[in-house]
């Protein structure tokens, strides 16, 4: 394992699909613009095809050639092919635990014991695909309250693997907002309007932007921003106060009343019928904790 590896394995977990041949697997890895424009209107395709450049540098040695990048209005794709006996790519087929789609993916417990730098780096290959930084994206009632945050669709196990490599690099996650009835539709609003439905949205990991620098982005407009955020919430917040661990905080639990997708059957079978009033609860019942 190394930093380069690290940070191609993380981009397949974040945002990758693996199809495999009888003699040869293509990787396709999706780099999805949020929004066309960036926050002061710069365009997002320009800076993610110059940050290509960047991981071109990165990914093309450690696979022995080049990359193939196609762009469309709303993406843009880097894909490889090589024979399924190569090294390089049974250990990456190894490495996400065999799956075949990032919402069907799993860290291997190995990735928990590589060096510090090569977990940063695979956490920046998991962000520069599907974390992002705006200024929407800021706490509710927090002057300054920046965030990152992580998309993750439909992966309720891969939220869970990355908020624990994010401990293991010493990064505390501010809160989890899970695609669950409690959460996302928690008063049954979007229920009672007949979007019975509704809930099942992507989880989002959010740390706050300052703790999120020793990680940071290979795209050059997401590192620009986060470090433009990360400044303006030291202005209003006290290092202090981001750097906390949900256990090492009070909980506030707001009571939410039963919602009958609790008992939905694309939720996983460890949580299915069961009701929750505060997301530390569910990340601590699915492995997230002291």
């Amino acid at each position: 394992m190394n930093a380069e590896m690290s940070y191609l394995v993380g981009m397949i977990l974040g945002n990758g699909e693996i199809q495999q041949g009888q003699t040869e697997t293509t990787v396709t890895i999706d780099i999805p613009y949020k929004n066309l424009y960036t926050d002061d209107f710069k365009d997002v395709a320009v800076y993610v095809k110059a940050s290509t450049v960047d991981i071109r540098s990165i990914v093309e040695p450690l696979i022995g050639h080049n990359l193939i990048v196609s762009e469309t209005k709303h993406s843009t794709k880097l894909s490889f092919t090589k024979p399924n006996n190569e090294y390089v790519m049974r250990e990456l087929i190894r490495l996400i635990g065999s799956g075949r789609h990032h919402s069907t993916m799993k860290m291997d417990e190995e990735l928990y014991a590589i060096s510090t730098d090569e977990k940063k780096s695979l956490l920046r290959g998991i962000a520069d695909v599907t974390g992002y930084i705006r200024k929407s994206n800021i706490a509710f009632g927090q002057e300054g309250a920046h965030r990152v945050y992580i998309e993750i669709p439909g992966n309720w196990y891969m939220v869970i693997d990355i908020a624990n490599m994010l401990k293991a690099v010493d990064i505390p996650v501010q809160t989890i907002d899970f695609g669950h009835p409690n959460f996302r539709d928690g008063k049954l609003v979007k229920y009672n309007e007949g979007k019975k439905n509704f809930w099942k949205k992507e989880h989002q990991v959010k740390i706050f932007a300052n703790e999120f620098l020793p990680v940071g982005f290979n795209i050059k407009h997401k590192q620009d921003s986060l470090e433009k955020y990360a400044d303006e919430l030291l202005e209003f917040i006290d290092p202090d106060k981001t750097h906390k661990f949900y256990w090492e905080k009070t909980i506030r639990r707001v009571a939410k009343p039963s919602h009958p997708g609790e008992n939905d059957s694309s939720l996983p079978p460890e949580i299915r019928g069961q009701h929750f009033d505060s997301w530390t609860d569910l990340a601590n019942l699915l492995g997230y904790g002291e």
